[in-house]
């Protein structure tokens, strides 16, 4: 039980990765506390835990709202004394797939200013709350680190959580708040519930092929371990990050790409 009696936030908790990820914390002892948009998919996640005998509450919250993501750190802190971990796992609908001579400044814009946002917020929100010891985690894409065609609103969103994710470990380090950015390539079996198959279409129709395939493709001449990642093994790494067996961690991007990217 690495998190026992940790307090987990988990924005996007209905998501895959923030639903792997909560379900991950509360194997390992955590009460999780899952926040998001879809009541639906939060309860889902809230019936799994719950059937293996973990703890799990629900708040529907806008991870783009700093008074509704302060108010929701603010009850969880009260109920419970404070935050330990927090997650944001949240999904931005963007366009993937068009060059920049098509590619609109909206289109650029979106989710470099909606990942930035969301993670300001809700790392401010929750460091607010840490009590002596905390940890931060954050997400981002190889996009950070690729150059192409096709994702630039991805990539510099992906490379501006990372930078967030570096300075805030440098400014919270003493507080004893670590921060941790994790970097999946993409997860087939996430498709059927996050952004990404929409994300990922764009591609897809220029290179004349389903999603699905494309991803076979991309997998068999990419990743060094020729698949990609799984979200248990997304969910596990976080649960292991956000434990004390990982307190020499922070500052740090986690490559969990399968080989896409070699540090």
């Amino acid at each position: 039980m690495l998190l026992h009696n940790r307090i987990a936030v988990v924005h996007g908790g209905g998501g895959a990765i923030g639903g792997a990820a909560a379900k991950a914390f509360a194997r390992d002892g955590a009460r999780v506390f899952l926040a998001g948009r879809s009541r639906p998919r939060m309860e889902a996640v809230a019936a799994d835990i719950r059937a293996d005998g973990g703890f799990a509450e629900i708040a529907i919250v806008d991870a783009l709202d700093e008074e509704a993501v302060e108010r929701h750190a603010g009850s969880v802190a009260t109920k419970t004394g404070g935050i330990d971990i927090a997650l944001n796992a949240v999904g931005v609908a963007h366009v993937q797939g068009t060059p920049l001579a098509e590619l609109s400044l909206a289109d650029f814009e979106t989710p470099v200013a909606a990942y930035t946002r969301t993670n300001f917020l809700t790392a401010k929100a929750a460091a607010r709350h840490m009590r002596g010891k905390g940890v931060i985690l954050t997400l981002s894409t190889p996009g950070a680190r690729m150059s192409g065609v096709g994702f630039l609103g991805n990539g510099v969103a992906s490379a501006a959580v990372e930078a967030l994710s570096r300075i805030l470990a440098g400014e919270l380090g003493r507080s004893g708040i670590r921060v941790i950015c994790l970097r999946p390539d993409a997860i087939p079996e996430s498709l059927a519930a996050s952004h990404a198959r929409a994300a990922f279409e764009g591609f897809a129709k220029r290179a004349g092929m389903s999603v699905d395939d494309m991803l076979a493709a991309r997998a068999a001449n990419g990743p060094l371990l020729g698949r990609f990642p799984t979200l248990a093994e997304i969910g596990d790494f976080a649960a292991f990050a956000a434990s004390d067996r990982a307190g020499a961690m922070t500052g740090a991007i986690a490559n969990l790409s399968c080989g896409t990217l070699v540090d």
